[in-house]
């Protein structure tokens, strides 16, 4: 425990120092949610405040999955330079390791979440006591699952340029499939079947069904398709790094 508290504990600091990171976070998906929101708002059937009601789970959604996955860059780069080789000689499990990544880029994600959150009254949103903590249980299962997936994409690669390339070429299908911007219900059916290999879209579902009510999938499945994610995607980091660095 000590050493997996330990790793949280210096990504964390790395955050409180590199701040700019932090703010940056915080434009895209409020772009998202204020200029195309409004834009696409104005012509949706939803209309107006209607449609960023219905984006905004979305909108967090965007913020955990690249905010969790790009926390994970740090790995990559911490291989360039050495760092990471010193960290795996340290006297910790190398399960401490992976899953102290993993919960620290969950944590590093929540932060700009826990921002977005703060505007929920902005937009008129008033939700139950119960609705906001399911809505902040989701966030968390979220932010987990979404930095499991970061770990075990960043611990296969060596280079800081080849990472953000295949991350964007991943991160953004699996956004404009999730059904952020637009119901599943009335998306073409081979896009409904690729959204159901995505863990956004049933992230995305269960954060929109806390705030509206609406459910495009069962609660229980998605619950259970996140948590299998979870799983299946800590295993796969905690090999990486378990092998070291002559992977």
């Amino acid at each position: 425990m000590r050493g997996l508290f330990a790793v949280i504990m210096l990504d964390l600091k790395r955050l409180w120092v590199d701040r700019v990171r932090l703010v940056s976070s915080l434009i895209q998906p409020l772009l998202y949610l204020f200029v195309l929101g409004s834009g696409l708002g104005a012509s949706s059937k939803m209309g107006g405040s209607g449609y960023l009601h219905y984006i905004y789970p979305g909108v967090l959604g965007l913020s955990l999955l690249f905010s969790s996955v790009f926390a994970a860059m740090l790995i990559v780069f911490d291989r360039q330079i050495g760092f990471l080789k010193a960290v795996l000689v340290a006297p910790v499990p190398r399960v401490a390791i992976a899953l102290g990544k993993v919960l620290s880029g969950a944590i590093q994600a929540l932060v700009p979440a826990t921002i977005l959150l703060l505007l929920l009254p902005l937009l008129g949103m008033d939700l139950s006591l119960l609705a906001l903590l399911e809505l902040i249980g989701t966030m968390i299962l979220a932010a987990v699952t979404f930095s499991a997936l970061g770990v075990a994409t960043a611990a296969r690669f060596r280079s800081t340029t080849v990472f953000p390339i295949i991350s964007n070429a991943v991160l953004l299908p699996m956004f404009f499939l999730s059904g952020a911007l637009y119901p599943l219900d009335s998306a073409p059916v081979w896009l409904r079947w690729l959204a159901h290999i995505d863990p956004v879209a049933y992230a995305v579902d269960l954060m929109r069904g806390a705030i509206l009510d609406r459910y495009a999938y069962p609660p229980l499945l998605s619950l259970a398709v996140l948590l299998g994610f979870i799983v299946v995607l800590t295993w796969l980091a905690t090999r990486v790094f378990a092998a070291g660095e002559d992977t």
